[in-house]
């Protein structure tokens, strides 16, 4: 069996893999002083209490963008489960031809999500959005040629920045307004976290369009936890919550 593991600043969340099928996500908080031993303990009572054996996992692929939980995380994974532990960086196996000026600037995540999409849908241009703590768009001919993208604030860090930053703005739930025209404090901030990402999402969408692929449509896949407030706004073709996931597993494949 395989786990894979997307760290990300907010939370990590697993995935076990009984050859191509996903039988387990779980999520934790990404706390970065917890011990190697908190962090394996916890990992091998939940695929425990969940019904299957963590002795027949031999491989582990790890996508993180919080390096100060490396370590620890690394320690813990070798301790309670393999020391065959792979981690998305820069001079592995990805099957993408990255044309970024410096691959090492890339997060893992980003590069996880491209191969996770090729896999889902090769021979296609793409636009992966990423939307989590940042949101992540990042374009990928149907050559698999990985090409950049552009990086957004997050929802959350969004709406904590007008609460934070100002002296009567209120914390928010993040979620689709009634009406675009709010009609309180709380509307008008939900209308515009809401409608305006859309509107710098579908933006982009057009620009990578008309500048990256010459006038040819992209196939646009989302993907983190904010994606789904979208899903009936037209942005997305598809939405793949275990993208990530799957993208670490193909990247084990390729460096099996």
């Amino acid at each position: 069996m395989i786990l894979t593991l997307d760290v990300g600043n907010t939370q990590i969340t697993g995935g076990l893999w009984d050859e191509d099928k996903l039988v387990l996500t779980f999520r934790r908080t990404t706390a970065v002083g917890n011990s190697s031993d908190e962090i394996g303990i916890f990992m091998r009572s939940v695929i425990r209490e969940n019904g299957f054996h963590w002795q027949k996992i031999d491989r582990i692929g790890i996508c993180s963008v919080v390096p100060s939980i490396n370590y620890s995380l690394s320690s813990a994974l070798t301790k309670y489960f393999t020391n065959n532990v792979l981690f998305i960086q820069a001079g592995i196996k990805t099957g993408l031809k990255i044309k970024y000026a410096n691959p090492k600037e890339i997060g893992a995540d980003r590069i996880a999500g491209a191969i996770g999409a090729v896999a889902l849908h090769p021979g296609k241009n793409l636009v992966i959005i990423d939307m989590g703590t940042a949101t992540t768009i990042d374009c990928v001919t149907k050559n698999s040629e990985y090409l950049g993208g552009a990086i957004l604030s997050g929802l959350r860090i969004s709406m904590e920045a007008l609460a934070t930053g100002t002296a009567k703005l209120p914390s928010v739930e993040i979620s689709k307004p009634d009406h675009v025209c709010g009609t309180s404090t709380i509307e008008a901030i939900q209308s515009g976290l809401f409608y305006g990402n859309a509107g710098a999402l579908k933006e982009f969408i057009y620009l990578y369009e008309k500048n990256v692929f010459k006038g040819e449509k992209p196939y646009v896949l989302g993907t983190g936890g904010f994606s789904r407030i979208f899903e009936q706004y037209n942005i997305f073709n598809e939405i793949s919550p275990e993208l990530i996931l799957l993208g670490v597993k193909k990247a084990l494949e390729l460096n099996n």
